[in-house]
């Protein structure tokens, strides 16, 4: 019986072994460094945003290592990542009977705001991507594929200035709101954000040599930035973001 049982071990551990070859055969594996650029937002212009007045770019950087398996001399295959990335943004926007909560001094106003937002959002998240690809040339792939992202830091927060506020709606009690440091309104609502995303993410890959390549990407949040019993600001807003940037090809 001990025989049978070892000789039973010894053909689960080859099977095991010839699997695990199996599944490694025609994988490559990159390095990739790039930049996001683009924005937490609503789908669409609202009517409460007039015009945007100012945008900033932020040192938006993305490391990340993937491994790509191709099904045999298919042009089809799968890439699989693990990217540290941060997606934040600063604009200043012109707003009207926009829904906000904000501190003046040392008093609480929610109600309709008219003037300028400054708003300052941040997202720095560990993103796994699964891409379906598929190779156009030897030197261009195409991608696809959902993602999922943990956020371990988060910021929405910033100021109103330049306006009014009315409390509660838009005929309410009107509260004037300044231009200095201490007649701004403030706010942040970083405690009320979430903390797992999901999302798109397609682009294609361009490999000018044998191992360096260049990359663009689009990856669009599918679930918004607030928790769902956040009602502060009505719009949902969505992590939206182009990503251009190098890949390295290691083997």
């Amino acid at each position: 019986m001990r025989r049978y049982i070892l000789l039973s071990l010894l053909a689960l551990c080859l099977f095991g072994q010839a699997q695990a070859q199996k599944l490694l055969e025609n994988n490559t594996y990159y390095v990739r460094l790039g930049y996001n650029i683009g924005g937490t937002a609503p789908v669409g212009m609202p009517a409460t945003i007039r015009s945007l007045s100012r945008y900033t770019l932020q040192p938006n950087l993305l490391i990340g290592a993937d491994v790509h398996k191709r099904y045999g001399d298919s042009k089809w295959g799968l890439m699989l990542g693990i990217h540290l990335e941060q997606k934040d943004m600063e604009i200043d926007a012109r707003v009207k009977n926009y829904h906000m909560a904000m501190v003046q001094g040392t008093q609480r106003i929610e109600g309709m705001f008219t003037g300028q937002v400054v708003t300052e959002t941040g997202l720095g998240t560990v993103t796994i991507p699964v891409l379906a690809t598929y190779d156009v040339t030897p030197n261009v792939r195409l991608k696809a594929g959902p993602y999922v992202s943990y956020a371990y830091q988060t910021e929405f927060s910033g100021d109103a200035y330049d306006g009014y506020i009315r409390e509660k709606d838009p005929t309410g009690t009107k509260v004037m709101v300044g231009v200095g440091n201490s007649a701004r309104g403030t706010y942040d609502f970083s405690e009320s954000m979430r903390k797992l995303y999901f999302g798109i993410d397609v682009g294609a890959d361009w490999y000018f040599s044998r191992r360096w390549g260049a990359s663009l990407d689009l990856t669009w949040g599918l679930n918004g930035v607030f928790k769902s019993n956040f009602d502060v600001i009505d719009d949902t807003l969505y992590p939206i973001y182009a990503n251009i940037g190098v890949t390295y090809k290691i083997k």
